[in-house]
């Protein structure tokens, strides 16, 4: 029998990626995502997969962000009993993340039915922190550039793909074909973690989209950052950073502690991370040396640049304070979490500052203040909008178009197929266009739910 893959997610917008390989009656899915933004989209997580958890023989995690991993509590809750293969890291993050991701959906299922705005009785949660922790223990691990099999007869091996802790690149090889999942590639150039290897020989490849229509600036985190943090000091506001509690915080710290040491902006700029998961988060980062470029010295520096706000009453206490003052917060496209607490509260003063730093999947209040909109709709109440809105354009965590492409052409070898995934519909295409016309192989951006050969 063929190896075919069907593409449950990832395919013509950024979330949600799920790819479920089949060969010889076995079925083995390569990450196992929550859709995010357009409603449209996450109405999907509520929808049955068109296998049931219990047909499903294996799972392989490229990383931890929850466009990758936040279905694998209702997967394993549904039925799936077997192992979910990924790296230390990776499990490490997911431990942080997924119960989580499982205590806000109780949380926001309680707040629906708390102010009757459900149109179901009683909203109810998509997986609670139960179902999450009860997942975790079916977490394997592998180190990286270890070939094992996930499967009899199948074998599998994860390389470094920059990105975030643990994130990863996985070469399947099953039934006489070699396929090759990107996951999330880094920038080569990125200011925490390492470049992505360099591609093994495929037949198949996989290739994310996020960035494929555009270029990032030649500008680096710093010279952006700087002036921003400058003129926020100098006019005594409050900047509300939205920041992904995996990555981006820790990369903004990091830039506000260089920026500081440069004397770029004063040191008595006050720093708070008010986000329990990326203050574990921060933490890792000493666990996991070697796989970034900061040494246990700057990783200490890091953790000690910002005040860590852990409880409830102590992120409520922050409304208490003056400026100047940043605040980092989850989550990074301000679809919930604490930082739509300091939105509502910050957002209607002009001398403040919102400083969005990354993708903003559209349909986020994240991507509508990318827009230029002048209300946000935050628990019920429409907020208006005076802050200044910044949107750093080089603190992306994701590899550009060009460096996309030379991801690809450093294989040294035409692979027979590309499945352009994991971009929006713009995006995925413009690089589809680029593979074919700068590297002459045959490139396509499959539908979803669709099933091609691999």
């Amino acid at each position: 029998m063929d190896v075919n893959i069907t593409f449950l997610g990832g395919s013509g917008t950024v979330t949600g990626s799920k790819y479920l390989v089949r060969h010889n009656g076995k079925c083995l899915l390569v990450d196992c995502g929550l859709f995010q933004g357009y409603k449209q989209l996450r109405l999907r997580n509520w929808q049955p997969l068109p296998v049931t958890p219990g047909q499903i023989d294996a799972v392989l995690l490229t990383h931890a962000h929850l466009d990758h991993s936040g279905y694998l509590p209702l997967l394993a809750r549904d039925g799936y009993t077997h192992a979910i293969h990924t790296t230390p890291a990776t499990r490490d993050l997911c431990a942080i993340l997924l119960p989580d991701s499982g205590h806000l959906q109780e949380e926001d299922a309680a707040f629906l039915n708390r102010h009757q705005l459900s149109s179901h009785s009683p909203a109810l949660p998509l997986y609670t922190r139960l179902d999450a922790l009860h997942c975790m223990r079916q977490f394997k691990v592998h180190s990286m550039k270890a070939a094992f099999e996930p499967l009899p007869g199948w074998r599998a091996t994860f390389s470094p793909a920059g990105h975030i802790l643990g994130a990863a690149s996985v070469l399947l090889e099953v039934g006489g074909r070699r396929i090759l999942f990107s996951g999330d590639l880094g920038r080569p150039d990125d200011l925490l973690m390492n470049p992505p290897d360099a591609p093994p020989v495929a037949d198949t490849v996989l290739i994310e989209s996020t960035y494929g229509d555009r270029q990032h600036p030649a500008d680096n985190l710093l010279k952006e950052l700087g002036p921003a943090l400058q003129r926020l000091a100098g006019r005594g506001g409050v900047a509300v950073v939205p920041v992904f509690a995996v990555g981006r915080a820790q990369m903004v710290l990091h830039a506000i502690g260089l920026l500081k040491a440069q004397g770029a902006v004063p040191k008595s700029l006050k720093v708070f991370l008010d986000s329990p998961m990326a203050v574990s988060t921060t933490g890792l980062y000493q666990h996991h040396l070697g796989e970034h470029r900061l040494n246990a010295r700057e990783v200490n520096a890091m953790e000690h640049g910002a005040t860590m706000v852990q409880t409830p009453e102590q992120s409520k206490g922050l409304a208490r304070l003056h400026g100047p003052m940043v605040i980092l917060a989850a989550s990074g496209m301000a679809t919930g979490g604490r930082v739509l607490h300091h939105l509502a509260l910050h957002s209607s003063d002009h001398r403040n500052m919102i400083i969005l730093t990354g993708h903003q999947a559209p349909g986020t209040r994240g991507a509508r203040l990318a827009d230029g909109e002048k209300t946000l709709r935050i628990h019920g109440q429409d907020v208006s909008v005076s802050a200044e809105v910044v949107k750093l354009s080089s603190a992306s965590a994701h590899a550009d178009g060009n460096q996309l492409i030379a991801w690809l052409r450093s294989m040294g070898h035409a692979p027979d197929k590309v499945y352009v995934v994991h971009g929006e519909m713009g995006a995925a295409d413009h690089l589809r266009q680029r593979i074919e016309h700068e590297l002459r192989w045959h490139a396509s951006v499959p539908e979803h739910g669709g099933t091609l050969a691999a």
